[in-house]
């Protein structure tokens, strides 16, 4: 797989808003089938990154390249049109909308002619119903509201209906953030299955106990910088969690309460 062209490669890119530096010389990869884990805590610089994946920000240094060609998006569409998909927490979906509805969402199947054009329900919902089970996922009635699907149900209809519009890369913008602990597995399954139809996979999370078990290579971001990429031979699950928090910090809180426990313990000592 090292030897194969990325489906999308950023190249010592850097982006600044004024004096703010957002990102600093980031650099990493995606290939076919593999899933990239962006690792970092709040304000580490992932939602820019991605941005400037989607075409929402173009980065102000470094070069942005599809399967080997240097390109520039100025705008989402241009990054949909080379198959770079994004899925926002938001979902963009109508929830009290059917699933087949929601899933032709702009891009409605019609039947009849002119004035007499009317939304194809019977296509879309045979369509959803088939994409969905490439996923794994058996939807009996794709008419239902898409809020009537769990969290992570949603999620596997956003995913399938970025790669039945030709996405090639998967973007993932904290996908497992607000679901319990069995939504997060049947997402993190879902993500898998899409690995295996060839998409490369993006995943942006803050939490490494749902990124390590998924995830073929991690890297990772702090402050607006990165401590670089690593294959998952390469690097502990502790490793990454260290890195994250700034080895240095996390060393220092740890001793601060150390501390601050032998301090209580002798109080409570003291007669």
């Amino acid at each position: 797989m090292a030897d194969t062209v990325p489906l999308i490669e950023v190249d010592t890119i850097s982006k600044y808003f004024g004096r703010v530096i957002a990102l600093k010389d980031i650099s990493t990869a995606v290939r076919a089938g593999e899933v990239l884990c962006l690792l970092g805590d709040n304000g580490a610089g992932k939602s820019t990154l991605i941005k400037c994946l989607a075409g929402v920000h173009p980065p102000d240094e470094g070069r942005i390249r599809v399967e080997g060609e240097a390109v520039q998006f100025d705008s989402p569409r241009e990054a949909l049109e080379r198959g770079i998909a994004t899925v926002y927490q938001d979902l963009a979906m109508i929830p009290l909308m059917s699933i087949a509805r929601n899933f032709f969402l702009g891009a409605e199947p019609t039947v009849g002619w002119g004035p007499f054009r009317q939304f194809d329900m019977k296509r879309a919902s045979r369509i959803a119903r088939e994409e969905l089970g490439k996923l794994g996922i058996d939807i009996r009635d794709a008419t239902q509201p898409v809020g009537t699907l769990s969290g992570g149900e949603r999620q596997s209809v956003a995913i399938a209906r970025a790669i039945y519009f030709g996405a090639k890369v998967l973007i993932l913008d904290e996908p497992t953030s607000a679901l319990g602990v069995k939504e997060v597995g049947v997402v993190l399954r879902y993500i898998a299955r899409a690995r295996a139809q060839g998409v490369g996979i993006v995943f942006i999370t803050h939490n490494v106990h749902h990124a390590y078990p998924i995830g073929d290579r991690f890297t990772i971001l702090d402050r607006g910088q990165s401590y670089g990429t690593f294959a998952k031979d390469e690097v502990s699950r502790e490793e990454v969690l260290k890195m994250m928090a700034g080895g240095e910090d996390l060393e220092a809180l740890t001793h601060e309460i150390e501390e601050f426990e032998r301090s209580d313990r002798r109080a409570a000592d003291k007669p």
